[in-house]
C-alpha cells in the first residue's frame, strides 16, 4: 500500500443523532450527524406501524380464500 494516502481512523469519533442521543464509535470522521439511530427508529422501538396501503392486504385475502375454495372443490 502507499503511504500517507489512508485517512487517519478515529477511535473515538462522535455520533450525534437528531433525537439527541449520541453514542461514539470508529470512523475517519471526528463528528458524525445522522438522522435516525437505533433509539428513535420505529423497527428498534416498537413504534413500527405497517400501513395498509388501498386495501391489498385485503385483496390479497379474499384471492386466496378463492383459490383455496376452488381447490377443495376439485
Amino acid at each position: 500500500m502507499k503511504a500517507d494516502i489512508h485517512p487517519t481512523y478515529n477511535t473515538n469519533a462522535t455520533f450525534t443523532c437528531a433525537c439527541g442521543a449520541s453514542f461514539t464509535l470508529g470512523s475517519v470522521k471526528e463528528k458524525v450527524n445522522v438522522e435516525i439511530c437505533s433509539k428513535c427508529h420505529p423497527f428498534y422501538t416498537g413504534t413500527e406501524k405497517v400501513l395498509d396501503a388501498a386495501g391489498r392486504v385485503d385483496k390479497f385475502k379474499t384471492r386466496m380464500a378463492k383459490a383455496t375454495s376452488k381447490k377443495s372443490a376439485k
